[in-house]
């Protein structure tokens, strides 16, 4: 792929490919948009072609839609091996991970990959178990860093003709505390991160409110490796 055209014209996935703005309004985890948008990767077996697409919200969330479609598509083999990588906006809720792990139970061939810009109602009980849940399950499911951002621009955008190499270079610190929240989740602990969405101005302020366990058994290099 040439960085100074573009995508190649030729690009099978170019029909499916999201505007740069899209992406950036979908996935800047400073911003709270509601909306969901999920980037998808399916690989079958062992070989090397990748189909790639993209998926939105509609009277279903995005994660429910996939797992229809893909499970209604004539091509749709349970006993062949299948590695599923998505890039969400929002990390699935509870209900959505319930689904997810029916749907891996159903069909243990399948493998599944989770990176999430952001965590959808993250102090919400059942969504944090939802979540250790999937993992319990053998889900991967990560925040996503420079490098999935990075990924994603290449390869599910239309970005303009010599912007191969731009991607949006979100502040590290937005990702580092989503990270953080997910190691407590994963641990079992209380909420350590606040979100307060002002009305007004529709300014978005992140805080971390730490409690004695958080201090216990998180291990005190990753604090600090957050600038805690």
């Amino acid at each position: 792929m040439s960085s100074e055209t573009g995508p190649a014209v030729v690009d099978p996935t170019l029909r499916r490919r999201i505007e740069p703005q899209e992406f950036e309004v979908f996935f800047d985890p400073r911003e709270l948009r509601k909306e969901t948008c999920l980037l998808y990767e399916i690989s079958w077996g062992g070989r090397r072609s990748i189909w790639r697409h993209t998926s939105r919200n509609t009277d279903k969330h995005v994660e429910i839609n996939f797992i229809e479609k893909l499970t209604s598509q004539r091509s749709f083999r349970p006993s062949a091996r299948c590695s599923i990588t998505w890039f969400l906006s929002w990390s699935p809720c509870g209900e959505c991970s319930k689904a997810i792990t029916e749907f891996l139970s159903q069909h243990p061939n399948v493998t599944l990959f989770i990176y999430v810009a952001r965590l959808y109602h993250h102090m919400d009980p059942g969504n944090r178990q939802g979540l250790r849940n999937l993992i319990c399950r053998g889900v991967t499911v990560q925040i996503m860093t420079e490098q999935e951002y990075c990924y994603c621009w290449k390869n599910f955008v239309n970005y303009p003709p010599s912007n191969e190499v731009y991607w949006p270079r979100f502040p590290n610190v937005w990702m580092r505390l989503y990270m953080l929240e997910l190691l407590c989740i994963i641990l079992g602990l209380p909420p350590c991160l606040r979100i307060l969405r002002r009305n007004q101005r529709h300014d978005t302020l992140f805080t971390l409110v730490f409690q004695r366990c958080h201090y216990q058994r998180i291990p005190p290099p990753i604090i600090w490796a957050r600038g805690m």
